[in-house]
């Protein structure tokens, strides 16, 4: 099997990471997409599974596309959490089974896990059994409360540590009660900051020679993102939740003293305002910085008498008066296609744009499809589908993904073969065994079909699709 150890020659500028091997210990969703990321820049990331112990993302029957017959190789939500990635099943609570994960880590640079503090110890994969192995090991640990402090062991989950970090407290409404974000973005923004530790220890490695434990706490990094509530408390003593805040899309809430508001009389109009069709999604937001701006937008909404009334001369007066100014706007916002009024607005000096749906950021944002956001991928059973890319451009380039989620077991016979050496027979005696597959269950059709043509010869396509 070539590796991309094998390709430093010939590295390409969109996958810097070409020639790192990862060890994907992650699960659901934080770990999972940092090590998505480290595969999308090119390093080749083998995820470890299990099948009597399936990651749950595997298991969400309500991500699984309309006409896809369900299935843990069917649903969207992994696949987009685990793009790139290669997936071999190993029993690591079998002696074999640790030999083997053992022997795969000794030729690899970063291991990456995000299970409860001290799981991988109990395994007897911790950090300082592993730097036996490999001394410059980069080892990122992923916890929700990290591997330290009175409460480093509890269990928790994105929204659990969002709500913990501080952030679900900052949103909502005025006078309602803390509303969450929706989505668990301390998931996604765990991933990253998982990612960023692992470059800057392999960085760190490259340079001295040292691996290193890396001890993230996803909890924690949702405090980085809390903003200034942090030095509102310690400068003015002052707590984030209070009379008129959340100002929700607004910088002031309407009656709320402006001095009640972190953003500061900065802006009005500063709003979501209803498009054309008035459907759930026909949105476009609006935000004027400045009177020239305000005046602008007056002027290309065709100078309505009630635009040019004193009181929205000013910010202070248009603060003051917002709810009267908002349905100004409104019955004019609703006269266009969000698409066309943000080009209009836009072309006029003025802050614009329509807010999006998934499929509107898909299908239909001419920016992200110019950039080339979205990668098609061939997937055995998800069929062609569309999977981020990076968020960034190297030397002009797009970075896509780099393929398909791995399907459970995928690879196991090419990397213990063609990496490890194992030899054909004791790999089948493996599976026999239950080291590579559960003795209580048949392998799945594409795992068989590995097992049944000569070992240690490269699979045919369909049998890697």
């Amino acid at each position: 099997m070539q590796t991309d150890r094998d390709l430093n020659s010939k590295r390409r500028k969109d996958r810097p990471l070409q020639g790192v091997r990862v060890v994907d210990f992650t699960w659901v969703r934080a770990g999972p997409w940092a090590a998505r990321w480290l595969a999308t820049l090119g390093a080749e990331v083998i995820k470890v599974e299990w099948p009597e112990n399936l990651d749950m993302l595997r298991l969400n029957r309500f991500t699984v596309p309309p006409g896809v017959e369900p299935g843990p190789n069917s649903t969207g939500q992994f696949a987009d959490t685990n793009a790139g990635k290669l997936g071999i099943t190993v029993n690591v609570r079998h002696p074999k089974g640790l030999e083997a994960i053992k022997s795969l880590i000794s030729v690899s640079d970063v291991v990456i896990e995000n299970f409860s503090s001290r799981i991988m110890q109990r395994w007897g994969l911790g950090y300082e059994e592993l730097r036996r192995l490999r001394p410059d090991v980069v080892y990122v640990s992923m916890a929700g409360f990290g591997q330290t402090g009175r409460q480093h062991y509890f269990g928790t989950m994105g929204p659990a540590a969002q709500a913990l970090s501080g952030l679900t407290h900052l949103s909502g409404l005025p006078g309602k009660p803390p509303a969450g974000w929706g989505w668990s973005y301390l998931d996604d923004t765990g991933g990253m900051y998982g990612a960023m530790c692992a470059l800057t220890a392999l960085r760190h490695r490259n340079q001295t020679g040292q691996g290193q434990h890396v001890d993230l706490s996803q909890m924690i990094t949702g405090i980085t993102l809390t903003g200034t509530s942090f030095l509102d408390k310690s400068v003015n003593n002052r707590e984030s939740r209070r009379e008129g805040y959340p100002p929700g899309n607004r910088t002031v809430w309407p009656g709320a003293p402006v001095v009640h508001n972190y953003r500061g009389p900065i802006a009005a109009p500063h709003n979501a305002y209803r498009t054309l069709n008035g459907g759930y999604n026909d949105w476009c937001v609006i935000a004027c910085l400045s009177d020239e701006e305000w005046a602008n937008l007056v002027d290309h909404m065709g100078s309505p008498a009630w635009a040019k009334d004193a009181r929205f001369a000013s910010l202070s007066g248009r603060l003051e008066h917002q709810d009267e100014m908002d349905q100004g706007i409104e019955e004019w916002t609703s006269t266009l296609g969000k698409y066309d009024l943000a080009e209009k607005c836009q072309a006029a000096g003025v802050r614009a744009m329509p807010v999006q749906s998934s499929e509107d950021r898909v299908e239909n944002d001419p920016q992200l499809r110019s950039r080339g956001m979205f990668t098609k991928v061939e997937h055995a059973k998800l069929g062609q589908w569309k999977f981020q890319s990076a968020p960034f451009r190297l030397d002009g380039s797009p970075v896509p993904v780099k393929g398909p989620p791995p399907m459970i077991g995928e690879h196991t016979a090419n990397i213990m073969i063609d990496l490890l050496g194992t030899e054909p027979d004791d790999l089948l005696k493996g599976f026999n065994e239950g080291v590579f597959w559960p003795e209580s269950s048949e392998p799945f059709d594409y795992v068989q079909k590995t097992l049944d043509q000569p070992l240690g010869q490269p699979l045919d396509s369909e049998a890697t699709a």
